[in-house]
């Protein structure tokens, strides 16, 4: 069998000489690395790799080609090779390419980007081709001939959608295969469990192969090595929520010598584990998948002794004596020094047959200002009519081509300040589709277009679209906390100075010193990240959450090791 292929496309000839050069020089093993000077050829060398069945691992275009721009190049590519990386060449003098490259991000047309010149190559060139192999082999071993887990559905139906994305975030290998695809008939047939109900989910450990078919993802989760229930009964520390907060509150209190234990209802990483790619974390100039990062996360959890035991949700809490009770779903209890609360938010979904699938493509949850710049000269639609969704058309409107407001609402001024109807009216970019629903969406690796519905009528309208932010409202996961943690009246939990009223604690509190910052009305329960009340919707803020809380957190063990008996 042919070795994979690594395609680069550069019409600068010095440039393309060195990139053959040393690619080859680190890769030629276990890759073939062919160059092109033109696009032309370029596709033309990927047309043949898929004629003849012969994998590409990664495709560079350069970003100024003369005869096609490289992210056009690189969308041709992605028809061609889909689980290809993509990594945009550009030059470090060109100022304008910051723009484009965003946008072409945004629009999930790129993976990645080279500068160049990139010598030393250990330092700009390696790191980078090395990251986008690593991520094609997580992606293409999960074909039939390196794949453990074989997993056989139909994306919209929602028992596989979850079951694949309960895989996806907690970074299990494995491949997915269409229900009518030739490979899926034959894997149902070899183990005899053609016609049954779907989605069908075969593991083999080297030893056997066992199939669940339509199984809850409980029956599965000790097969991909995940506990489903605390190894202990006690700890110093319990988080519930593995978000960015919750895996930093880990981290820290863990290797503090704290023993930790982490309660996830679904997968690590929160909302940020859903993101496509996070441009704005510092440390990552090419951005970094909310997938990726919460597996580090967790696994740097792990290293300092963290028990991460998934699919529980915290369901009570209640003081028992000088320590906290939590209950979770299963029926028991674990009792903690001290509970950090970092269950976050959900949002509110739009449903819909594509809009699952597209989201982190085009489609967004939340206000997502950083995409501005990337939105520039676009059609552009908010779902929703709050102050939020009209603070964020007003802002997009000075990058969009237009920014259309779509809500079942007839006015405006139903669930919007009268300001910000008058600024929204008064701001020629932004258009209304009042009295509407978002149905649908349409686009292949990116969105596309929206199918709008009329509440009126019945009638449908698909427009174009490239992208989506979704406003509709979202709710903190506190409904399991006893009625003395304080709340605001959307639900998110006080902390600190936020309970404050003229400088005086809140009623019931207990002790003569004021709360911590990110305690709780209840003393040595804290809350972080997007579940407190006034936090910044940001990963590295509820990272930040999460190490004052730890800070706080030995402050309270302190001086509760030194009260009197």
């Amino acid at each position: 069998m042919a070795l994979p292929i690594i395609v680069a496309v550069e019409d600068e000839g010095d440039a393309r000489e060195d990139l053959q050069r040393d690619l080859a020089k680190r890769y030629s093993a276990d890759y073939q690395v062919l160059t092109s000077d033109s696009p032309e050829r370029g596709l033309e060398l990927l047309t043949r790799a898929q004629r003849e069945k012969t994998e590409v691992a990664i495709v560079i275009a350069s970003l100024r080609l003369k005869a096609m721009g490289g992210v056009d190049l690189l969308v041709r590519a992605h028809e061609l090779h889909p689980m290809a990386r993509r990594s945009l060449l550009i030059r470090v003098s060109d100022g304008e390419s910051v723009a484009v490259m965003e946008q072409a991000f945004t629009l999930n047309q790129v993976d990645s980007y080279i500068t160049k010149p990139w010598e030393p190559a250990d330092e700009w060139l390696y790191p980078t081709i090395g990251d986008l192999l690593r991520d094609w082999v997580r992606v293409t071993e999960a074909g039939p001939r390196s794949t453990s887990i074989q997993l056989i559905g139909d994306l919209w139906q929602p028992r596989c959608y979850r079951l694949k994305d309960l895989l996806d975030r907690n970074g299990v290998p494995h491949a997915y295969y269409p229900s009518d695809s030739e490979h899926a008939r034959e894997v149902l047939s070899s183990v005899g469990k053609d016609g049954q109900r779907l989605p069908v989910l075969v593991v083999n450990d080297g030893r056997r192969t066992q199939c669940f078919v339509d199984p809850e993802p409980a029956e599965v989760a000790p097969l991909l090595g995940a506990d489903i229930r605390p190894r202990v009964n006690e700890c110093d520390v319990l988080i519930a929520g593995a978000g960015p907060a919750g895996l930093a509150a880990a981290v820290y209190a863990a290797s503090e010598g704290l023993s930790t234990l982490v309660i996830e209802a679904e997968a690590v990483g929160g909302q940020a584990g859903t993101s496509a790619m996070i441009r704005n974390y510092l440390g990552f100039p090419r951005g970094v998948s909310g997938r990726d990062l919460a597996m580090r996360a967790s696994e740097q959890a792990r290293v300092f002794g963290v028990q991460v035991v998934y699919l529980q949700k915290a369901t009570g809490l209640r003081q028992a004596g000088d320590r906290y009770e939590v209950s979770l779903t299963d029926g028991t209890g674990v009792t903690a020094g001290l509970v950090i609360i970092a269950t976050g938010v959900t949002y509110r979904r739009l449903s819909g047959p594509n809009l699952e699938r597209l989201t982190g493509a085009g489609i967004f949850y939340g206000a997502a200002p950083s995409l501005a710049q990337a939105i520039r000269g676009l059609p552009v639609f908010i779902a929703g009519a709050g102050n939020s969704a009209g603070q964020t058309a007003v802002h997009l409107a000075q990058y969009a081509e237009s920014v259309t407001i779509v809500a079942p609402d007839r006015s405006l001024s139903d669930h919007m300040s009268d300001y910000l109807v008058k600024q929204v009216q008064a701001t020629p970019r932004i258009k209304l589709r009042l009295g509407s629903d978002i149905v649908d969406a349409a686009g292949g690796q990116r969105l596309q277009a929206l199918v709008l519905k009329n509440l009126a009528d019945g009638t449908t309208e698909t427009v174009p679209a490239m992208a989506l932010f979704v406003m509709i409202g979202g709710r903190p996961l506190t409904d399991w906390l006893p009625p003395g943690i304080l709340r605001d009246p959307g639900g998110y939990i006080l902390t600190g100075p936020d309970m404050l009223r003229e400088g005086l604690a809140p009623d019931g509190w207990t002790l003569r010193r004021q709360p911590f910052p990110r305690e709780s009305s209840l003393p040595g329960v804290f809350a972080v990240g997007d579940v407190r009340h006034g936090a910044v919707n940001r990963v590295a803020s509820a990272v930040g959450d999460g190490a004052i809380a730890i800070q706080m957190a030995h402050e309270y063990l302190r001086e509760r090791s030194l009260a009197p008996v």
